[in-house]
C-alpha cells in the first residue's frame, strides 16, 4: 500500500490528491507539509477528495498527503469532564500551552491527558468471566462525577492481573484473556458504540424550566429541536438545559457559534451549583466548542466527537444530555462542501444526503442497557436550529422536526416583550406525554398531565378572544370569558414566565411546579364558580389571593401551602360577602 500522494487541487477546505492506493473513506489523511489533519469524503478512481479540519492557506499542489490507516476517532476514558475540545478532540488548554492564544496549523495534541496519573479501584476480580464494556473498576474524575472503566468493545474473556493503584491513561491495568487493557480506548465517531437493547424512554428530563417541564417535556433518551429567529434566545434556553437538567453528564456541543457564548459557559458553570450535588456544574460537563472563526469543515468532527463521548457515559449507565447550538451551522458546512464537490445540490443548495445525516445524528439519542450485568444509560439530544428570518419551512428545520418529538417554538415577538423563554405555548408540542404519565403517577402527582391539558385550553382560548377583544373591547365579553383571560395572564406571567438570573426563579423543581399549577387552576375553578353565583368579575380581580400567586415563583415550595390556604379563605369571603350581580 502506497501511504503517500500528493496534492492535486486546493479548493478552500477541500483538497484533491492522486497516488493514494488503498484509501478508504472517512479515512484521516495528514495533508501538506504542516500535516493538516482532515479525512476522505469521496473517492473516484485514483482522485481522493479530503475535507480538511484546519485553515488551507498557502497548501499548493503538489505538497505530500499521507494516509494514517484509520478513521477519525476520539479517545475516551478518565479526564474527558471538565475538558474544553475543539472539533477534533484537541484540549485547547494544551494547544494553548504550546502555540499561545491562537491555534497554529498542525498542532497535535492528545485527548486525554498522558501525564495524570488517576486511582484505579478495581470492582471485577481476577478470574471473572467479562464481556465487551462490563465494569472493571472506578476512577474518580471529579467530586461530581465517578467513571467506570469498562472492557473496550470487542473484547472478552477472563480478567487477569487486575490491581490497584495510580496508573496512567496508557498504562495496563489488567488482562482480558490474552488482551492488555488499559484505561482509555479509541473508537471512530461516526460509528454508534454498541450496547446490548434500546428501551422506550419512560422518565422526563427534568430542566427546572416550567414551560418545559410541565407544557412540552423532553424525555430522558428523548430528542428536541428549538427553532428561532437570531435574538430569540435559543443559546439561553440551550445554557439554561445545560446548567439545570438532571443529567448526570452535560456535552455541550458550541458549533459555528460566537465565540463569546463559549466563554459564557467558562465563565458561569464554574460558579453555579448543581441542584443535585451541590458541586459546581462545570465539575460534570464536557465542552466541544468549535466557534464561527474556526474552519468549517470542523462543524461536522464537532458534532460526532460530541455524540460519541455522550455515548461512552451512557454505556457506564450514565444519563448524558447533549446540547447541540447550533446543527444549522453543521447543515450550512455540508452545504460548502457539497457545493466545492460539485454535487447535484437539493432544496436550497442543501446536499441531498441532509436529512438522512440529520437523521443519523438524532438517532443516536436513547435509552439503552449495556454491558454484563445490563446497565442502563440514557442519551438525551437537544439542538438548536438557527433558519434564516426565523422561517420555519427551512429544509433543515424540516429534516430536523421530522426525527424529533419535541418542538420548542420560540418567537421573536416575545422575546421583544422580555418574556423569557420566548417558546410559543401554541406552536410548541411534546410526543412524550404519554410516556412519561407513570412517572408522574409514581410522584404523587397523578393530576399534572390533566392540569396541564386545561392550562394549555385556557392559553388556547385566550389566543382566540384576543381577537374578539381588539374589535369590540374588553368590556363587551361576558365575565365567563374576562375570567379566561385573567387566567391565562395569570400563567403567562406568573407560570410560564421566568427569570433566568434570579437565584430562586432560574430553576423550578417539577414538585414545586405541580403545585404552582395546582393553585392557579384552582384559583380558575373557584373563580368560575363565583362567575356563575353572580359575584361580579372586579371583585374576583380584586381578590387579595393574586399577588400571592403571581409571588410563588420566588417563594421556596414549602410556603406554596399557605398560599393555597389564602386562596381558599379569599373565595370563602367572596362567596359570603359577594351574592347580586355587578351594578
Amino acid at each position: 500500500m502506497n501511504k503517500k500522494g500528493k496534492i492535486i487541487r486546493v479548493a478552500g477546505p477541500l483538497i484533491q490528491a492522486v497516488g493514494l492506493d488503498d484509501v478508504k473513506m472517512y479515512e484521516v489523511v495528514h495533508v501538506g507539509r504542516q500535516g493538516l489533519i482532515g479525512e476522505v469524503i469521496e473517492i473516484q478512481g485514483e482522485v481522493i477528495s479530503v475535507q480538511v479540519y484546519e485553515e488551507t492557506g498557502g497548501i499548493a499542489p503538489g505538497e505530500p498527503v499521507e494516509a494514517t490507516g484509520s478513521p477519525l476517532t476520539v479517545e475516551l476514558g478518565p479526564g474527558l469532564i471538565q475538558s474544553i475540545y475543539d472539533g477534533i478532540q484537541r484540549p485547547l488548554e494544551k494547544v494553548r500551552e504550546q502555540t499561545g492564544d491562537y491555534i497554529l496549523r498542525g498542532v497535535r495534541a492528545a485527548g486525554l491527558a498522558r501525564d495524570k496519573k488517576w486511582e484505579f479501584k478495581p470492582l471485577a476480580a481476577n478470574g471473572t468471566q467479562v464481556q465487551e464494556f462490563s465494569i472493571l473498576g472506578t476512577v474518580k474524575e471529579s467530586e461530581a462525577i465517578e467513571s467506570k472503566i469498562m472492557v473496550p468493545p470487542g473484547v472478552s474473556g477472563k480478567v487477569s492481573g487486575i490491581k490497584a493503584g495510580s496508573f496512567l491513561v496508557t498504562d495496563d491495568i489488567c488482562k482480558v484473556g490474552d488482551t492488555p487493557v488499559q484505561m482509555m480506548f479509541k473508537w471512530p465517531v461516526r460509528k454508534p458504540l454498541p450496547y446490548t437493547k434500546k428501551i422506550q424512554p419512560s422518565e422526563p428530563l427534568v430542566t427546572g424550566t416550567r414551560v418545559i417541564d410541565s407544557f412540552f417535556p423532553v424525555a430522558k433518551g428523548g430528542t428536541g429541536c428549538i427553532p428561532g429567529p437570531f435574538g430569540s434566545g435559543k443559546t439561553v434556553v440551550l445554557h439554561q438545559l445545560a446548567k439545570w437538567s438532571d443529567a448526570d453528564v452535560v456535552v455541550y456541543v458550541g458549533c459555528g457559534e460566537r465565540g463569546n457564548e463559549m466563554t459564557d459557559v467558562l465563565t458561569e458553570f464554574p460558579e453555579l451549583l448543581d441542584p443535585r450535588s451541590g458541586r459546581p456544574l462545570l465539575e460534570r460537563t464536557v465542552l466541544i466548542a468549535n466557534t464561527s472563526n474556526m474552519p468549517v469543515a470542523a462543524r461536522e468532527a464537532s458534532i460526532y466527537t460530541g455524540i460519541t463521548i455522550a455515548e461512552y457515559f451512557r454505556n457506564q449507565g450514565m444519563d448524558v444530555a447533549v446540547m447541540a447550538d447550533s446543527t444549522s451551522r453543521w447543515a450550512e458546512a455540508l452545504r460548502e462542501m457539497s457545493g466545492r464537490l460539485e454535487e447535484m445540490p437539493g432544496e436550497e443548495g442543501y446536499p441531498a444526503y441532509l436529512t438522512s445525516r440529520i437523521a443519523g445524528f438524532y438517532e443516536r439519542s436513547g435509552v439503552v442497557e449495556a454491558g454484563t450485568p445490563p446497565r442502563t444509560g440514557s442519551v438525551s439530544v437537544v439542538g438548536a436550529v438557527s433558519p434564516p428570518g426565523g422561517d420555519l419551512s427551512d429544509p433543515v428545520v424540516q429534516a430536523t422536526l421530522r426525527m424529533v418529538k419535541v418542538f420548542w417554538s420560540l418567537e421573536s415577538s416575545l422575546a421583544y416583550q422580555r418574556h423569557f423563554p420566548a417558546i410559543n405555548w401554541l406552536n410548541s408540542y411534546s410526543l412524550y406525554i404519554d410516556d412519561i404519565t407513570d412517572f408522574y403517577e409514581k410522584n404523587s402527582m397523578k393530576e399534572f398531565p390533566a392540569m396541564r391539558k386545561q392550562a394549555l385550553k385556557i392559553l388556547q382560548e385566550e389566543s382566540s378572544l384576543q381577537e374578539i377583544v381588539r374589535l369590540v373591547g374588553v368590556e363587551s365579553i361576558s365575565d365567563e370569558d374576562r375570567l379566561t383571560l385573567e387566567t391565562a395572564k395569570i400563567l403567562r406571567e406568573d407560570f410560564l414566565h421566568q427569570h433566568a438570573f434570579d437565584e430562586q426563579d432560574a430553576y423550578t423543581a417539577v414538585s414545586k411546579q405541580f403545585k404552582m399549577l395546582g393553585i392557579i387552576m384552582m384559583f380558575h375553578e373557584r373563580a368560575e364558580k363565583a362567575v356563575k353565583k353572580g359575584v361580579p368579575i372586579k371583585q374576583i380581580m380584586d381578590i387579595p389571593c393574586k399577588e400571592k400567586i403571581a409571588r410563588m415563583k420566588i417563594m421556596d415550595e414549602a410556603e406554596l401551602p399557605e398560599v393555597e390556604k389564602i386562596l381558599k379563605e379569599n373565595f370563602a369571603a367572596l362567596q359570603v360577602a359577594g351574592g347580586g350581580k355587578e351594578e
